[in-house]
């Protein structure tokens, strides 16, 4: 990540936990407000890692690695006796 991308992220971390901090002065210590405040400071946690720790980028596929799939209709006979999951069988009356 860019320089610009973690100082955007860190700012609207620092925005969900003021908005967390209201939400706990009005609703104390409710469940849903710890859960809130841990997941702030689990964003908080991540996105140190990120900005600390070096991220490989991933190689770009190759054009050779790549697998054309056509648009065109399967054939049908490929799906002879074929059942479909979850629907009871298909066509099983006519087998």
């Amino acid at each position: 990540m860019s320089t610009t991308e973690i100082a955007e992220l860190r700012r609207a971390i620092g925005q969900l936990r003021q908005c967390v901090g209201a939400l706990r002065s009005r609703y104390g210590d409710a469940s849903a407000v710890r859960r809130l405040v841990n997941d702030v400071e689990r964003l908080d946690i991540d996105a140190t890692d990120l900005d600390t720790t070096p991220i490989a980028v991933p190689a770009q596929a190759k054009a050779a690695d790549r697998v054309q799939v056509p648009d065109t209709p399967y054939d049908p006979a490929l799906w002879h006796g074929a059942d479909d999951e979850g629907v009871g069988g298909y066509k099983r009356d006519q087998l």
